[in-house]
């Protein structure tokens, strides 16, 4: 991939990928007041302006062509080429943003989803005829590099880009190769592109009878809906019922997700890298040593994760625990709503921690309509943030109805929003684009303020139970599943990459005996049914090339950043916002985190987070022993 479509298309889907179904809601879009859903026309007046700006970006593509064989000549020649290349790119995210945020408000019109395909056929070509720049950057030896950049001090702007290719000297290829490597884009995605289309829309779905004899479907929504349900003998169903309609098509299932990996095999292979691991993280030149480093660490603390699921068994009150008692909320019959305005009220007061311009500007979001908060017939499920706009601002999406689960996930995506908003504002295009392995940081550092804030004003114990429940629960989820994920994810690569096929079957019998592990079978702890072994096909994130281990470390990260935030004689205040969230991608991630005083090449930060989730449990136990 093109170095260019590596910082920027990434960074224009990557918050967009981790939810991709319809909300299913009676209210139509025209019932909703204007002031909660977002106004595109700050990104394109009309879709009359996007075709212009499209017939704009398209025009200027050939342009990019006369540079070739010329950049090692002079260091014009090369400042010009980087800069026209960039302001395409820059046209080209506003237009790309532009198109799927349409479709997103309603994913039933076919106009929107023609928009997005359209640009994206574009990327493609785009990316392929700036395909030569990273060769012959690479061409250039570093003497002259040097040259170059005292000649002209502008080049400095690219100097974090141009190391950032040298770096991959050993992976790059000829600018024929290259172009091939390009033109391979128009085909790797089809893989999850055909997931999605038969998990969402092609699938059979079993019915499901309710307590109250009503039936309903049993799609991904009403499954991660009932699966939460007080009635066990309903959980037991929905989760034979659910993963039993998996079961049937696991072998469909697993030759997608072998394709993926054939895919990401590919990349591996034509890039010359040691393993599809290595080839994954050196984009963002995170060393192998820390996504092994998570999964070494976590099971050292499987412990941790145990002591958790007792405490669950205890707190649901039943003597065996099963995976289908995941899900049910540890405390019953608490009310905690929050309308927009309030929830708008308490982030704000929650993030005072970094300071007043952070506030303002959340005012400013709020306000001026960056955000589509309500859910309506059609529109895209969960939530996301999106800082594509780089000359405009962040949008967030959000499906709102109103509990704290809602408020915590409006204050995570202002995360993304704020560290977009900062990084656009003190960086350039080219170094605005943060490394992914950096992007959940500031989404969780304010989920944690938001939860330090809620608990300093509620004395009430069961609603304290109820906070903690969740922030418990988060740990479970984000930290040990998440890292679950990455184990498996790296176990099939492994396995492909030795010369064994991977069928449905070998992948649910792989993904079994890490659930067993992880949830202390063998010891007592939750029974796992053989049944659930299929669980990895209904979980999207392996096809997105060894993401999910950043919520893992991000989470531990974010625990770091969050304690130092509310201690006010460390200044992390003034280094979050001026070192971390406005550094953009003006650097690798580690030593951005290095800066701030956070070194995930260490122990230390999942220390923290481990040493954070057993207080979270001794203050439930304490208030558990007072009742």
């Amino acid at each position: 991939m093109n170095h260019f479509i590596g910082v920027c298309l990434m960074f224009i889907l990557f918050f967009t990928v981790i939810t991709a179904t319809a909300g299913d809601t009676n209210k139509s879009r025209d019932q909703i007041d204007d002031k909660y859903k977002w106004d595109l026309t700050h990104l394109f007046k009309s879709n009359d302006d996007w075709k212009a700006g499209k017939a704009e970006v398209e025009s200027m593509i050939g342009e990019i062509g006369k540079y070739k064989g010329s950049l090692g000549k002079s260091a014009d020649q090369l400042y010009e080429c980087l800069e026209l290349t960039s302001n395409i790119w820059k046209k080209y995210a506003l237009l790309s943003g532009y198109a799927s945020k349409l479709s997103d408000q309603d994913t039933r019109e076919s106009g929107p989803m023609g928009m997005t395909q359209e640009i994206g056929q574009i990327g493609t070509k785009l990316s392929a005829a700036a395909s030569y720049i990273d060769p012959e950057i690479l061409a250039i030896d570093t003497k002259t590099i040097e040259k170059f950049m005292k000649k002209k001090p502008e080049l400095k702007e690219y100097a974090h880009y141009i190391d950032d290719i040298q770096r991959l000297k050993p992976h790059t290829r000829s600018a024929e190769v290259e172009e091939v490597i390009s033109q391979a884009g128009l085909m790797s995605d089809t893989p999850y592109d055909v997931y999605g289309i038969f998990k969402n829309a092609d699938m059979p779905r079993p019915e499901i009878e309710l307590a109250e004899g009503e039936k309903v479907r049993l799609d991904d929504a009403a499954y991660t809906l009932y699966r939460a349900g007080d009635n066990r003998d309903l959980r037991v169903k929905v989760f034979e019922e659910f993963f039993s309609a998996y079961k049937q098509y696991e072998r469909s299932f697993g030759t997608q997700l072998y394709s993926q990996i054939k895919r990401d095999m590919f990349y591996k292979n034509v890039r010359n890298y040691e393993s599809s691991l290595q080839s994954a993280l050196n984009a963002d030149n995170i060393p192998v040593e820390v996504y092994e480093n998570l999964i070494n660490s976590v099971h050292e603390n499987l412990p941790t994760l145990h002591r958790y699921l007792e405490l669950r068994k205890k707190m649901l009150g039943i003597d065996e625990l099963h995976y289908y008692d995941m899900y049910p909320s540890l405390v019953k019959e608490v009310d905690l709503s929050y309308t927009v305005d309030e929830a708008q009220d308490v982030i704000k007061i929650a993030l005072q921690p970094l300071g007043s311009d952070y506030v303002a500007t959340l005012d400013e979001a709020f306000n001026n309509r960056w955000i589509d908060m309500y859910p309506n017939t059609g529109k895209r499920s969960g939530a996301y943030s999106s800082g594509s706009a780089y000359d405009v601002h962040p949008y967030i999406l959000m499906n709102y109805n109103g509990k704290y689960d809602d408020v915590s996930t409006l204050a995570h995506e202002l995360g993304h929003t704020m560290h977009s908003y900062y990084s656009n504002k003190n960086q350039s295009f080219i170094n605005s684009h943060y490394p992914i392995f950096l992007a959940e940081v500031a989404s969780i550092t304010n989920e944690a303020l938001l939860i330090n804030h809620v608990l300093g004003e509620i004395d009430d114990p069961q609603k304290r139970l109820s906070i903690l429940g969740n922030q418990l629960e988060g740990f479970r989820t984000t930290l040990f599943r998440q890292t679950q994920f990455a184990e498996f994810e790296m176990k099939i690569h492994e396995l492909a990459e030795a010369g064994e096929a991977l069928t449905g079957e070998k992948l649910t019998e792989t993904y079994l005996d890490i659930l067993k592990t992880y949830y202390g079978h063998e010891k007592g702890v939750t029974v796992i049914d053989d049944l659930y072994g299929i669980e990895w096909a209904y979980i999207p994130h392996f096809y997105y090339n060894f993401y999910v281990f950043q919520y893992s470390t991000s989470l531990c990260a974010a625990a770091a950043v969050s304690e130092l935030l509310l201690d006010e004689t460390t200044g992390m205040r003034d280094k979050y916002v001026k070192e971390f969230l406005s550094a953009g991608g003006s650097d690798y991630a580690i030593p951005i985190l290095k800066n701030i005083g956070v070194d995930m090449t260490t122990t230390e930060p999942y220390k923290l987070a481990f040493a954070k989730m057993n207080k979270i449990m001794d203050e439930i136990e304490t208030i558990l022993a007072k009742q």
